[in-house]
């Protein structure tokens, strides 16, 4: 599906979920300056799974980070209609784009953990009607970002002759996140830069890549033209030892989500058996990583990433 001379992308997550902002901040700048690619934050208001779990509301976040860092790509995990109004969201991330000199990737999602808007007053309809919304949504904040005024009538969302200015410094990339082989995929075929596989598919993404491949042929779209990504957590260990120890703890802690098939499909091992694990994935069509560290400081392995793996992978 990918293009062979498409370069690898590695993004990693910030510390967001029980973490204070000097956490964050942190985490961000080390990043920043290991030579990472792109920073991400979930787009949630509950600490998922738990709703008394602290966490940082995502676009704030990225907004502060956005101003301390110099190169990294600025994404959020994924933003669901009914949050936001698609407007007023695409004006927000205009100005942050701004802030950041052109490094905004928009993610989007149709969301999934419902306690999350019920509580907050926002819309949890069926996920059908939710997909249609996500649709809605994509076009309205393409359309505000290039067009002089955007003029939208749709069965969720309206827009009349709304202006954006400053619009974002260069073609904001648009990730389109989930599962979904036949409407989502649809939709990323018709409106996304990237596809963003779910960690809980990790072990899927043969088959999701196949059936994104379909979609885009349907709607008569070169597949090479969409990139491919994967949610993961990430073990890197100095020893096999130590990594499958903390491969264990890892299982505990993420459960079925995130942790779904670590050990069987996931990147984790030594940094060597890092590389072999990314070289899997590449084989799939896959060349970009947002990636978990695991661990209470992610700076370490971020750091052991950085200087033994990414060599090996000419990054």
């Amino acid at each position: 599906m990918q293009s062979a001379d498409r370069p690898l992308h590695f993004g990693v997550t910030l510390p967001q979920i029980k973490r204070s902002w000097p956490e964050c901040r942190e985490a961000a700048i080390h990043v920043d300056e290991l030579g990472f690619d792109s920073v991400w934050v979930c787009d949630h208001v509950y600490g998922v799974p738990r709703a008394d779990l602290p966490i940082l509301e995502g676009w704030s976040l990225l907004t502060a980070v956005a101003a301390i860092t110099e190169r990294v790509g600025l994404g959020t995990l994924v933003p669901p209609p009914f949050f936001r109004n698609p407007a007023m969201l695409a004006k927000q991330v205009a100005s942050i784009d701004q802030i950041a000199g052109g490094r905004v990737i928009m993610g989007l999602g149709a969301g999934w953990f419902q306690p999350e808007f019920e509580a907050y007053g926002n819309p949890f309809p069926p996920l059908g009607e939710r997909m249609k919304a996500l649709e809605e949504t994509a076009q309205i904040l393409r359309s505000m970002w290039t067009e002089t005024t955007t003029t939208f009538s749709g069965h969720h969302f309206q827009v009349s002759e709304a202006y954006c200015e400053p619009k974002p410094p260069r073609h904001t990339p648009i990730l389109i996140g989930g599962t979904g082989e036949r409407v989502l995929m649809g939709i990323v075929a018709r409106h996304a830069d990237i596809w963003n596989n779910m960690a809980i598919a990790q072990g899927l993404l043969a088959q999701k890549v196949e059936a994104l491949t379909r979609r885009c042929e349907e709607a008569g779209r070169d597949p090479a033209e969409v990139e491919i990504s994967q949610q993961c957590v990430v073990i890197v260990e100095e020893t096999e030892d130590a990594a499958r120890a903390a491969l264990a703890r890892a299982g505990k802690i993420y459960g079925g989500h995130m942790g779904a098939g670590l050990e069987e499909h996931g990147i984790w091992g030594t940094p060597d058996r890092v590389v072999d694990c990314i070289e899997r994935h590449r084989q799939l069509g896959c060349t970009s990583f947002i990636m978990e560290f695991f661990g209470r400081d992610t700076r370490p392995p971020a750091q052991l990433f950085a200087e033994q793996v990414l060599p090996q992978l000419g990054s």
